[in-house]
């Protein structure tokens, strides 16, 4: 995550979105008052920061509108640009798993993912309660009236972001950084049962974004 004051933006780093990357791309352009959060290069130097903070949760790369909220005054936040990056939820659950299989921290979904291959993983109502109860406007929701969040689809970057380099008055190039070892081609790793899983646990993310099966969006 990225607090700009002087850019006017929060940055929310949704897990497994290709948000390291851009996250990395922003802070190469950060100003001095940014709040970065996460394990990127700037944001550890500047960790030392954010000991004084007193947001309402839990302060961490993945954090959302909700938890940051008492670090910035109200009306500032209603104003932002608030923006993130979302992606094709059958491929963002591959890269998902096989990320959580590299950890070694205690959490059970760490251990769910090592213990099971993806079939399994996907099975289980723990992991799906998990992804269900968090669809990617979650991440970015703030009670009316404030300013509509922005949402870059990974795979159509270059036209969804367009507002983006806009509003910051340049553009930036994405380097890859954590990605996951996995095959390129999503699609090898399901049946029509873990298919119609993510169908169904992701139906808000699918319908909203135009996303299917197979390829990354809906024909329009």
């Amino acid at each position: 995550m990225i607090i700009s004051p002087g850019r006017n933006y929060v940055f929310v780093h949704i897990p497994k979105t290709g948000g390291s990357s851009l996250a990395t791309a922003l802070e190469g352009r950060a100003m001095r008052d940014d709040i970065l959060i996460g394990d990127t290069p700037k944001a550890r130097k500047r960790r030392g920061r954010l000991k004084d903070l007193a947001p309402a949760g839990r302060l961490w790369k993945h954090s959302t509108l909700a938890d940051i909220d008492g670090i910035m005054p109200s009306d500032w936040m209603q104003n932002a640009l608030v923006f993130t990056l979302v992606r094709n939820p059958w491929d963002r659950l591959v890269s998902y798993y096989h990320w959580l299989r590299a950890q070694s921290f205690d959490h059970p979904a760490v251990t769910a993912a090592r213990d099971v291959g993806f079939d399994a993983f996907l099975a289980r109502p723990d992991i799906q309660a998990s992804i269900r109860a968090n669809p990617y406007t979650r991440y970015v929701y703030q009670p009316p009236p404030a300013r509509a969040p922005l949402f870059i689809r990974l795979e159509q970057f270059s036209k969804d972001a367009a507002p983006l380099w806009e509003h910051l008055g340049f553009e930036l190039d994405l380097p890859r950084v954590n990605t996951s070892e996995r095959a390129a081609d999503y699609t090898q790793y399901y049946d029509d049962t873990t298919r119609g899983i993510v169908e169904s646990i992701c139906a808000e993310d699918i319908a909203r974004f135009g996303y299917r099966y197979g390829s990354s969006l809906r024909k329009q």
